[in-house]
């Protein structure tokens, strides 16, 4: 009868224990489940196995006190450490202890498999090893495998610095074979600016053997024949080497043994996550400036669409008014932007085919700047996706129009659409969802960015242009907007190398729609209905009240939410139309909607505000709101939209 090998799993998550239990016994292994550290050692106390999958964090007793049990009383038996907690410290602990190897949760079942085959044939070597030469060949076959296996750089450092020894892990990591840095020191592969720091850090291993608690150093490539070396940031954790103990005066300093762990992705991930928290904050800012700018905006365009009332094109101060409504829009242009950026409101959302929209809006740029030679590289069959057309369009310029800023002698423009899948650790840093999206890059060829740039290019108001010669809006609308549809946008540069921005946007599964003209009222449209003004600044309180009137409707006013209500209880049987601005001390415009929705089900409403329609606006409208016109508005549009209401 041939021999089975048997194997104890130790792991307080008993789904975990049935899911391994039926992966090894489908190998032929016998197989026995413990669920605390206190099972398991009555089972190694009880029977003998061949191998131990073990959990290192457990409720009552961790791994490594198991472990301490099985270097006592079973010796022979190897263990694989599984954990979902996995450090440098934990490794190098369990590998002191005599871990035969060490898995990271959640791992593959295949991987472990083979790991679990290796343990259980390296058994097989061991008990043929002992017979021959004893166990101390076995042990350094283990540590060996154990060093080279690991993802992570393990190195020893002579007394002056030099590589002794370093394991596979740089090759995959840095490019340069083990053999070529035997003998080399350490600075050879740092970046110069983090020279001083490693230098600090390897002298104080001089003082005693503690280990460092994680110094970060920047490492370069070997390049691999390429132009330009990648930068790699490690977490570096040391001890010091000596021929007697460290409490022994008379030591000597023979060198230092460590581990260095790729941590570029996770920096990288860290930054992204700061940049998001930063840019949440200041979108919260830009949108109350915004707000309040457009308070003021439509004051000024409420009495100018009233003395427009009085006048025609031959008055003398006719020119002069229609110049302050230019000046107004463009006043409302610039806070548009604004409210952009501070994840902007989506108007009219529509399933489209971005690889048309490129294309139209790429055209028409290209019509204006010969210069630029567009190279378009489109996805087949690319997903749709349900945006505002119009705002991406203007997100699509904004990119354009940096990229012809940033090549003043002309160059080449690549725009390219793919479908791409995005997993939790992509979109995580980023505050999206996991799932399909399109991907938009747009890349230029010009002078590209440094990385403090880089780290603002989206902020309102930043531009690397001189002062007065823009905004610094338009890619801070971009990241509202592209923000506001659920998406992701980010910008790769290097100064000289030109800069590519990509633009990842959620697919949709419906249908592409045709997008339809809109149809347009050039009238004044008048009325003899009463309507409940509620705004709580004076100067858009007083310029309502007169284009309502100057429309030929009766208007109650109120400047507050609680007013609002008693005025709306008192002449509800009169009241055929609210006006309610969103944004109001003490009561806002969503907890008013919902008290004169519960005294009358069938009010109409038309909500308006300083701010987009996005957010508190939607919804509002989501709770049966009629509505929704943003200041500042002329008399017209302020017309039509409430015709719209009472008419329907």
């Amino acid at each position: 009868m041939s021999y089975v090998p048997r194997v104890l799993i130790v792991d307080d998550e008993s789904r975990m224990c049935d899911s391994l239990e039926v992966l090894l016994r489908n190998q032929g292994y016998e197989t026995q489940k413990s669920y605390s550290g206190k099972e398991a050692i009555e089972c190694l106390g009880r029977d003998n196995f061949d191998l131990v999958l073990l959990d290192i964090v457990m409720p009552d007793m961790d791994g490594h006190q198991i472990m301490d049990y099985m270097n006592s009383q079973t010796p022979e038996t190897l263990v694989i450490v599984m954990t979902g907690h996995a450090s440098v410290d934990s490794a190098i602990e369990s590998l002191r202890k005599g871990a035969y190897d060490y898995l990271r949760k959640p791992f593959d079942f295949e991987q472990l498999l083979q790991r679990v085959r290796n343990a259980l044939n390296q058994t097989k070597l061991k008990k043929e090893h002992e017979l021959v030469s004893g166990k101390l060949e076995l042990t350094e076959r283990r540590y060996r495998y154990l060093v080279n296996a690991s993802p992570d750089i393990i190195y020893t450092l002579g007394h002056e610095g030099k590589f002794t020894f370093i394991n596979g892990a740089v090759e995959s990591l840095l490019g340069y074979r083990a053999d070529q840095l035997i003998g080399k020191h350490y600075v050879s592969i740092l970046f110069e600016d983090d020279v001083d720091k490693a230098r600090y850090h390897f002298n104080e291993r001089r003082t005693g053997a503690r280990a460092t608690s994680g110094v970060e150093l920047r490492l370069k490539s070997s390049g691999n024949g390429n132009t330009h070396e990648r930068c790699f940031t490690v977490e570096l954790k040391a001890m010091g080497m000596y021929d007697k103990p460290v409490d022994q005066k008379d030591k000597e300093f023979l060198g230092t043994y460590g581990v260095a762990r790729d941590v570029t992705d996770r920096k990288r991930l860290e930054a992204q996550l700061l940049q998001a928290q930063k840019m949440e904050a200041i979108g919260t800012l830009a949108g109350g400036i915004a707000h309040d700018f457009n308070n003021l905006l439509m004051g000024i365009q409420g009495h100018t669409s009233l003395m427009f009332l009085d006048i025609d094109g031959d008055h003398p101060h006719f020119e002069h008014l229609k110049g302050t409504e230019d000046m107004v829009k463009r006043g409302a242009d610039l806070t548009r932007q604004l409210l952009g950026f501070a994840r902007g409101g989506k108007y009219e959302i529509r399933v489209t085919d971005l690889n048309q929209l490129i294309q139209k809006s790429s055209e028409m740029f290209g019509r204006t700047k010969k210069e630029i030679s567009i190279h378009r590289k489109y996805q087949q069959d690319v997903w749709p996706v349900k945006v505002d057309r119009g705002q991406i369009e203007q997100v699509l310029l904004n990119l354009y129009l940096n990229a012809w800023q940033a090549m003043p002698g002309g160059g080449d423009l690549y725009i390219q659409t793919e479908n791409v899948a995005l997993d939790e650790r992509d979109v995580g840093p980023f505050g999206a969802k996991p799932g399909n999206y399109v991907k938009v890059s747009v890349t230029d060829t010009g002078v590209g960015l440094d990385e403090e740039t880089q780290q603002r290019i989206f902020e309102p108001f930043f531009t690397t242009r001189q002062m007065g010669r823009g905004t610094g809006l338009g890619l801070a609308s971009a990241y509202g907007i592209i923000k506001n549809h659920g998406g992701i946008i980010n910008i790769y540069s290097k100064k000289g190398e030109g800069a590519t921005f990509n633009i990842y946007l959620p697919a949709a599964e419906a249908l592409i729609s045709e997008q339809r003209p809109e149809k347009r009222e050039k009238e004044i449209q008048q009325g003899r209905e009463t309507i409940l003004f509620i705004d709580d600044e004076d100067m858009v309180i007083d310029v309502g009240q007169e284009m309502l009137t100057a429309m030929g409707y009766k208007v109650l006013l109120a400047k507050s939410g609680k007013e609002a209500i008693e005025v709306y209880k008192k002449n509800k049987d009169k009241i055929d139309m609210v006006i309610l601005d969103m944004v109001m001390p003490n009561m806002g415009g969503g907890d008013v909607y919902d008290t004169l929705k519960e005294t009358n089900p069938e009010i109409k409403v038309l909500l308006s505000s300083g701010y987009s329609i996005s957010g508190e606006a939607t919804e509002i409208l989501e709770r049966g709101c009629d509505g929704f016109i943003q200041k500042p508005f002329h008399m017209r549009q302020l017309s039509q939209g409430i015709r719209k209401i009472l008419d329907d």
